[in-house]
């Protein structure tokens, strides 16, 4: 048997800006970039266990799979992820990490430094069957998976 007991979750006042992220947010703060209301109402929960029902209430989890569709959607998930080239994932996860106020910071660690220096180097995108020599053509990219 699994006698663990569920995972929970907990925040405390260093998830409010004592390391604050490139562009001068916490990394909650960026979360909730969209409705500052949703980090009032994290901030209030701070030093509160959280179960998964609660921390999915609060917005702090992307996702809470429920157990009947765990299967399928794990399988849907890494279908899609395997759909895109592992450098173009670098480039769409590096902008999606820097939301919020651009700063000289972010400038060059959220962007120049993924499209610059990796994506557009890379086979997948500019080898011979990479994703840029084959947009526009109909033709799908083939992509190198082991490249990390």
């Amino acid at each position: 048997g699994d006698n663990k007991p569920p995972a929970t979750l907990a925040l405390a006042t260093v998830n409010f800006g004592a390391y604050p992220m490139s562009n001068g947010l916490s990394r909650l703060a960026s979360r909730f970039l969209a409705d500052p209301t949703d980090l009032d109402r994290a901030k209030a929960a701070a030093g509160e266990t959280l179960d998964a029902e609660a921390a999915e209430r609060l917005g702090l989890v992307t996702f809470a799979l429920d157990d009947i569709d765990w299967e399928d959607e794990i399988r849907v998930f890494l279908e899609e992820r395997a759909s895109f080239s592992a450098d173009a994932l670098t480039g769409l996860e590096a902008n999606l990490r820097f939301g919020g106020p651009e700063t000289m910071e972010s400038k060059i660690f959220a962007r120049l430094t993924a499209w610059q220096n990796w994506i557009f180097q890379r086979p997948n995108a500019v080898g011979e069957e990479g994703a840029l020599k084959r947009y526009g053509t109909g033709q799908k990219p083939a992509f190198d998976t082991r490249r990390v």
